[in-house]
């Protein structure tokens, strides 16, 4: 029988991913680990950009482009007066785009009732509040077996492993790790490393963080053996799916507000916001919450051929985003889809713009 990590944390026992089935499985135990501070990385401070500079910044976009954006931007603002949902979701780009702070800065000005995306968006932001630094630069990692093993990302197995002995979300774990100093120590007991300390040298750049202080949900939709937190001894999948299915729930309570109109956005998500928002607006029907009127949104780079959404042997078959996000959700709940064509990192930038003019 394989051996596997086994620890106490205040008198309760664990055990990280016992199996007693029939066949082999691999020992984590075996994986070497080296310090974040040794690796190569894309992002860093310097590539993120400043809030203050978006009023300045040259941004071309197509016309129709700015006019759906200016619509975008109005709608939003319009819901949150009204007190109706703005849900943003988030595929991990937006973050490797250096875009966090601009979003960190429209959820202090209350315009995202909840914001949303993979495990991935959540490990980009969780690396820059820990080092201001991101993007681990793959291929080189990879020809050495090093590729996802940096030791700091134990800390976000050991936020969950906490969070599911408290029964919290995914993104509430690891914000509350990074602002919270008394759950941070009591996180870092599982890691049963004599004199280790969890230290956030940018805490601030964490949307996440940004998040739980302001008391809006930061939900996590993980899969398992997707993200480099699943290739460490301390990675747990009953913590990480536990965690993150509280968030699933969290979200669909969220997208159960829709009833009287409000503001749907999917930024680079190409199958799992789609999805989770499918899912979460069938729970709320049933439950007699049907969303109605609401404005959706899809922010992607590639080309949009709605004509082609019908014919299997097109390409433009297979884009849930595009699909269902600016099409069929919309024609369901009697709203307005838009496909907010472009590079991202000229149309997000875009969108902050508009919404803190109106706010002035």
């Amino acid at each position: 029988m394989n051996k596997f990590k086994k620890y106490y944390v205040d008198d309760i026992y664990f055990v990280i991913m016992e199996y007693k089935g029939r066949y082999k499985v691999f020992d984590p135990e075996r994986i070497a680990t080296y310090p974040i501070s040794e690796r190569s990385n894309k992002v860093k401070i310097d590539d993120l950009i400043d809030p203050a500079e978006v009023a300045s910044m040259d941004i071309v976009v197509p016309e129709e482009v700015e006019e759906n954006i200016d619509l975008l931007a109005r709608e939003i603002v319009t819901a949150r007066e009204k007190n109706r949902p703005v849900l943003l979701f988030t595929g991990a780009h937006l973050i490797k785009n250096g875009l966090g702070r601009l979003l960190g800065d429209l959820v202090k000005h209350d315009l995202f009732t909840i914001v949303s995306g993979n495990a991935a968006t959540s490990i980009h932001d969780f690396e820059l509040g820990l080092i201001g630094e991101t993007s681990e630069y793959v291929p080189r990692a990879l020809e050495k077996g090093e590729f996802g093993m940096a030791f700091e990302f134990n800390y976000i197995n050991a936020a969950l492993s906490l969070g599911n002995r408290y029964m919290l979300g995914y993104g509430e774990s690891v914000g509350r790790m990074i602002c919270d100093e008394s759950f941070r120590n009591e996180a870092v007991k599982i890691l049963g490393q004599d004199g280790l300390s969890i230290k956030f040298r940018h805490p601030g750049l964490s949307v996440q963080a940004v998040c739980y202080e302001n008391e809006i949900p930061f939900t996590v939709h993980a899969g398992i053996g997707t993200d480099v937190l699943d290739q460490h001894v301390y990675f747990d999948g009953q913590a990480k799916g536990g965690c993150s299915g509280r968030d699933f729930l969290i979200y669909t309570n969220e997208v159960c507000g829709l009833t009287d109109g409000g503001v749907v956005l999917n930024i680079g998500s190409a199958v799992t916001g789609p999805e989770v928002f499918l899912k979460a607006a069938s729970m709320a029907g049933n439950t007699g919450n049907v969303p109605d009127s609401i404005i959706t949104a899809n922010f992607d780079i590639r080309p949009f051929n709605p004509e082609k959404f019908t014919d299997e042997n097109s390409v433009g078959y297979y884009y849930r985003d595009q699909k269902t996000i600016v099409t069929r959700v919309p024609q369901a709940y009697g709203g307005k889809g838009l496909y907010i064509g472009g590079n991202q990192k000229q149309t997000f930038p875009l969108l902050y713009r508009k919404l803190r003019e109106l706010l002035k």
